[in-house]
């Protein structure tokens, strides 16, 4: 048996009284804890996407934080966990190697879908995502990332009587303002100057992108797509002597640990705002029920305070102008509750015969999901 939560976002989240464009679950068991996960939009469309699967032997995060349209991102949200459970089966559990997999797969058919899709829509070729995925299986832990959305874990500080929290960053952020990342893709290119530039007090790839490693993106990975005459009409002319991006994940693994408290896995949007401390003390010093909610909403009352606003004003901006006051966010806090012997269980995701769960948000437009349906 299998229960899904998806489309239209009403159905999964309750709205928060005062703002239309924020949608939240409180709490939701796991199999080794709880988890909440809020969503509030900024751009005309909905362009991050979400997903947790939970069973009583695993839980599975997924958060895809999409840019130049929805299309990748919802592309991902329907087809990278059906991989991750395709692998899994085959190689007999989870391991680095089953995530990858699913992810090149995933890569690789959105890919194809651009090129059936390119003479009817030539924009998707410019439109992909940034891909963050979790897995607790076995007492385990995975962390898979394509770009600058990241997981935080929440552990206890080791002065016990303080009764603290400290951060620990599990996921390397893909983006050419960090500068390890810049001087990355600069050697892979020693033969262009221009491949990394600085341009409105941001750096960017080709003057055009920040993340380096991205799900789609087909103009700056395939020759094909770059010099293909209906997309350059299309626009964003730019010469390539090979491909800029990449969608090889970034992949952390470890044990989970008695002092081990909870996870965040976000989109961008939030830590352009909140700092990793800060967001780990708001999860560590508040009740359970409606987290992910209190994290958004301290990322929107940052966010009006840079503007001098008050919160309540930026409450009553529209979808699409309030992209000039904060991007997409989703935050998914994931609990981790050591005394569940779920911990311990010998199932995968590969191997699930317990009824499972896969709460899924996204938006719904007809119109806008026209080729990801044709799919």
């Amino acid at each position: 048996m299998m229960r899904s939560c998806c489309r239209p976002l009403e159905r999964c989240f309750g709205r928060l009284n005062g703002d239309g464009l924020l949608w939240h679950m409180d709490l939701k068991p796991h199999a080794s804890g709880d988890f909440s996960i809020a969503v509030v939009q900024a751009n005309s469309s909905l362009e991050d996407q979400s997903q947790v699967f939970t069973s009583p032997s695993a839980t599975y995060v997924g958060v895809y934080d999409g840019h130049g349209g929805p299309e990748a991102s919802r592309f991902v949200n329907r087809h990278l966990f059906s991989y991750l459970h395709k692998f899994s089966k085959e190689q007999g559990g989870l391991s680095s190697d089953v995530i990858k997999r699913a992810f090149h797969a995933t890569e690789e058919d959105f890919i194809q879908l651009v090129k059936r899709s390119l003479p009817v829509m030539p924009k998707i070729a410019s439109v992909g995502s940034c891909c963050l995925v979790g897995a607790i299986s076995e007492g385990e832990l995975y962390v898979a990332n394509l770009g600058d959305s990241r997981a935080v874990l929440g552990r206890r500080g080791f002065d016990a009587e303080k009764n603290s929290v400290v951060a620990e960053r599990l996921s390397t952020d893909h983006n050419v303002s960090c500068e390890e990342v810049r001087k990355e893709v600069e050697s892979l290119h020693p033969d262009d100057q221009d491949v990394v530039v600085y341009i409105r007090g941001v750096w960017r790839i080709k003057g055009i992108i920040q993340v380096s490693r991205s799900i789609g993106d087909a103009y700056l990975k395939k020759l094909e797509f770059n010099r293909d005459p209906i997309f350059q009409r299309y626009g964003n002319l730019v010469p390539l002597k090979r491909p800029v991006l990449t969608a090889e994940p970034s992949i952390v693994t470890r044990s989970i640990r008695p002092h081990d408290l909870f996870l965040i896995f976000a989109s961008d949007g939030l830590w352009e705002q909140l700092s990793d401390q800060l967001a780990v003390e708001i999860v560590f010093k508040n009740p359970r029920a409606g987290i992910a909610k209190r994290l958004v909403r301290a990322a929107l009352q940052e966010a009006a305070k840079k503007r001098e606003m008050r919160y309540r004003d930026i409450q009553k901006i529209e979808k699409g102008i309030r992209r000039y006051f904060h991007d997409d966010i989703t935050v998914i806090v994931i609990y981790l509750d050591h005394q569940k012997e779920s911990f311990h269980s010998k199932g995968t995701l590969g191997s699930i015969t317990a009824p499972v769960d896969i709460f899924s948000f996204n938006s719904n437009d007809a119109e806008e999901n026209q080729v990801i349906e044709a799919f």
